[in-house]
């Protein structure tokens, strides 16, 4: 289904890109001029989600938000992260495509295209101020929190090896377990 939006004269790329109608269960984003299309993920990526998801709704210090499949703009282009973190009801009132003012966290789990999650999607979700990306890298075997952006890149990164516990910044406040997050 195309997004409703309105792009200004003479952007075809963005024009293209919102009128693109991708089969079900696959996403379309525009990152950094290009427009990629990825196939529904594997079950794995989708544990990996949920039980994050699980994680934030049973442990936080408060009470947040879990959208999976929005769509946020960022300077970068248009991503759809497989996670969005915010308070309760943020979400509400927003079109396809959200503004990332007050999004605490965004998730990334490495799939078809693991680059992207690594620089890309971190430079963009750093350029739109989102203060936390966590990016579960399944083909590095570890969990990674990047934290306090600057200058379009984040200044502080944490690592954990699945299987350790990687500590969650305030809303968070809670060590995630990586386990099983393989």
């Amino acid at each position: 289904m195309p997004a409703v939006e309105h792009p200004l004269p003479g952007d075809d790329l963005l024009r293209a890109f919102l009128e693109l109608d991708t089969p079900p269960g696959f996403k379309a984003e525009l990152i950094e001029g290009e427009i990629v299309v990825t196939p529904p993920p594997d079950g794995d990526h989708e544990d990996a989600i949920a039980r994050f998801t699980r994680a934030v709704a049973r442990l936080a210090a408060q009470e947040l938000y879990v959208s999976g499949g929005k769509g946020i703009t960022t300077p970068r282009g248009r991503f759809v992260p497989d996670a969005a973190v915010a308070p309760v009801g943020h979400f509400r009132d927003q079109g396809p495509w959200a503004d990332p003012t007050g999004l605490a966290l965004v998730l990334e789990v490495t799939s078809t295209n693991p680059a992207k999650d690594r620089e890309a999607k971190r430079l963009g979700y750093a350029a739109a101020g989102i203060p936390c990306y966590l990016l579960i890298d399944r083909d590095e075997g570890r969990a990674t929190l990047f934290t306090d952006p600057m200058d379009g890149d984040y200044t502080v990164h944490t690592q954990a090896a699945f299987g350790k516990p990687l500590e969650l910044p305030e809303p968070f406040s809670f060590a995630l377990d990586t386990t099983s997050l393989r």
